[in-house]
This record gives structure tokens, sequence and C-alpha cells, in this order.
């Protein structure tokens, strides 16, 4: 979120003089005026084999995926402040075309005011107006979605208000239908999510969080039928992110309606690890667990495949063929240090359906495949590995590999299936 970035305080290290000169900027003598210029570049090398298990027929998929992004931070003064980010994501080389998460040729992905309506010592508030990204807990349900090339954006206003160690957002947005052209997004012009998130630290590392989300969505597609839905979601989220024993806790409970249908949707998910931090080299090891509801009777005359809404694509994997919506996963993984410069990654991803007459769903909760008429279970089995370098702050590379192995559910829904390979590398420059 680098409208998150602070640099009034940089140090004045020599090294930085240039680097400096353009994170903070005096737009006024006593350098309470200031303003920010940064950007990234970023290049993907993708090579899908089978992917989708090779339901369209299209075998290897060789891509590149470009990323270019510009943005300014203006503070005018203590209690206005403008921020402004154009962001380019290109796409070539696909058999099929572009997806939607792959290309939108020039779009505007921030675009607000910040006015600070009152601030003490202990809270304030701070009301946001325009285009922004929202980014919330662990990224299920609220994501700047940032492993696609394209992030989301929405368009509204945001009340944020302070006190201590508690924030509460209030917020009323629009989602706009992104295009691959330039400048040619469609405003929804209606609001499509809403909501309370509230966030406590506890400590100096533990976080309390509980929300109440609001969503709407004309022509929703689920295994049972497509019609309009409003969908409710209260939750709560306890988490630990220091060193020794970690955790991440979240449940959350939905309702609403799904064209004439009551809508009873639920998840719960754990997250446990512990990070061998006395090591020289630092180690983590963790295993994730979820239960997403599915849609346990098609003609029962209520909708139970729970909805994630706008969650980070790579929750699953870093790329992921299942979504979070009528899943039963468990997701060991661990991380190591191999040097100061060198991360390695291993993780598996065991994936069943939890409900037999619901299908299967795309990472961004979308409808993927019918589960109608198969009463097998288990989905498959995801193997990843990823090494990821920083040759400086500004310089990251990372090269990863996803194996998924099919199970009895992609065997029997789909006549002709296959194991799917998708392997990256990637290299992306911030400043």
């Amino acid at each position: 979120m680098r409208y998150e970035e602070v640099y009034g305080l940089m140090p004045d290290d020599t090294s930085l003089r240039f680097y400096r000169g353009i994170k903070f900027i005096p737009l006024s003598k006593d350098q309470k005026a200031y303003g920010s210029i940064g950007g990234e570049a970023r290049l993907n090398y993708a090579i899908f084999k089978n992917e989708n298990w090779d339901k369209a027929s299209i075998g290897v998929n060789r891509f590149i995926l470009q990323r270019y992004v510009l943005h300014t931070d203006l503070h005018l003064s203590n209690r206005l402040r403008l921020f402004f980010q154009l962001r380019s994501a290109l796409e070539s080389g696909r058999k099929d075309g572009p997806r939607p998460i792959d290309e939108d040729q020039l779009a505007i992905q921030n675009l607000f005011a910040d006015v600070k309506l009152f601030t003490t010592q202990r809270s304030g508030l701070t009301i946001r107006l325009g285009r922004q990204e929202l980014d919330y807990g662990s990224g299920r349900l609220i994501s700047v979605r940032e492993l696609p090339n394209v992030r989301l954006y929405f368009t509204g206003i945001k009340l944020m208000y302070q006190y201590q160690k508690t924030r509460i957002d209030g917020f009323l947005m629009m989602a706009d239908t992104i295009n691959p052209g330039v400048f040619d997004n469609k405003a929804s012009r209606q609001a499509n999510l809403w909501g309370l998130y509230m966030q406590t630290v506890i400590g100096k590392n533990r976080l309390w969080e509980w929300y109440y989300l609001g969503y709407r969505q004309h022509a929703r597609v689920y295994e049972s039928e497509i019609a309009d839905e409003q969908r409710h979601t209260l939750g709560t989220r306890l988490a630990n992110t220091g060193t020794g024993l970690i955790y991440n806790l979240e449940a959350a409970f939905q309702f609403g309606r799904f064209g004439t249908k009551p809508i009873r949707a639920w998840t719960v998910s754990m997250d446990l690890g512990y990070r061998l931090s006395w090591l020289k080299r630092p180690v983590l090891l963790g295993i994730r667990h979820d239960y997403i509801s599915g849609d346990l009777q098609r003609d029962d005359g209520r909708l139970g495949t729970f909805n994630p809404l706008y969650p980070k694509g790579g929750y699953f994997g870093f790329d992921p063929q299942i979504g979070p919506a009528n899943l039963i996963d468990l997701h060991p993984y661990s991380s190591w240090q191999l040097s100061r410069a060198l991360e390695g990654q291993l993780e598996v991803v065991l994936n069943w359906r939890y409900a037999l007459q619901d299908g299967v769903y795309q990472p961004n909760g979308a409808f993927n495949q019918s589960g109608f008429g198969s009463r097998e279970r288990y989905i498959g089995t995801a193997y990843l590995g990823k090494l990821i370098y920083a040759f400086s702050p500004f310089v990251v590379a990372d090269v990863g590999i996803q194996f998924f192995q099919i199970g009895p559910f992609i065997r029997s829904i789909i006549p002709a299936n296959t194991d799917a390979l998708f392997t990256n590398s990637r290299v992306v420059f911030k400043f």
C-alpha cells in the first residue's frame, strides 16, 4: 500500500541523498508541506501447462505480464493530503488472450484526498474521498490482490477514526468493471461494498479485529442459478505476528438474499505456525486449515455457498486453481531465510469440496466448474516451491513452480482431464 509509506523522518545519509530528494520534497519553508514521488516496474514470465486441468484444451500457454506504476503524494498541510497513482498492466503471448486480472493498459489506480477533521495526541478522525485501494486483515475478504497483474481499487468515501491502539474504518464503495484498454473502466454507479472494520492492537504483536461488510452484485453465478445478490458478512479475526508461536484465526457468517433465496454461509479458518527466530537463519513452519461452506442442497430454497467478496488471489498458492468457496483445505507450509538476501518457500495444499452438490470456484470466488452429478469430494493437491532473492532494497526477483495433481473429483467431472503445471519468474523494481 504505497500511500501508507512515510518519508518525513528519513535518515540524513549521504548515500541516500538522491533518493531522499525524490521521497521528501519540501513544499514550504517549515517543511510541514511536502511531496513524494515513487513507482514500480514489474516483469513476469509465466508458463502454464494444462491450465484449469486442460478443460479448454489449450495445452502449454506461455505469456509475459508487465506492470508499471507511478505515484505522487502531496501533504499540503497538517489537514490536507492528495494522493495520485497511475498504473499500466500489459499482457502478451497468451493463446486465449488476457484474463481480467492480466491487462488494463492504462488506468488511475488511486486518486483521493484525505482531510483530517480533528486530531489530538490520542485520537483523530480523517475522511478519504475518491478512488482508493482497500486491504484488510489477511486479505481473505478485501484485498488489493497484489499477485495478479491488475490490482483492485474502489471509488467512494471512507472515514478513519483512531483512538490510541484502536482503529475503526467505515466505508461506502463502488467497484469498477475492468476493461483492457486505456481509461475505459466503467463505474458501477451503485454501492457494491460498504462496511465497518475495527482493529485493536493488543500488546506488541497481537491484533483483534471485528467487521461488518455489505456487498451487492448483479447477476452473480453459483452452481444452482444466476441471480442478483445482496449479502452481509459478520466476522472476527485474532492474530499474533511476532516471534515464536504465531497464529491467525478467523470466522465469518454471511446472510442476505440471492434472488428469492435467503443466504446462510460461513467460514472458519486456522493458521498456526512457529517462527524459529533464534536460529542463525530464521525458519517458519506452519499449517493452515479452512472450512468454507458450499450449497449442501441445491433445491432446498436457500444458498449456502460462501462468497469471498474481493479476496487476495494467492492465498491458496501463488497461482491457485481453487478459490475460497465450497472448500475444505489443509495447507502445510514453510519458509527459510537461506542467506541474508535469499528466502525459500515450500507449500502443499490439499483440497476437498465441502458440499457434494456444489462445484468449484475460481480464486476470485467466481463460479468455475459444476460439481452436480459427481459424488467425489477430493479435488486435488497443489505442490509449490519458490525462491526469492533481494538484490537491493529496490530490486527483488523470485522464481516459483506449482504442480497441481488432480483428484477423483476432477477426473469424474472433466472428460479430458490432466494434471497442471505452472512456473513463474518475476523481477520487481520499486522506488
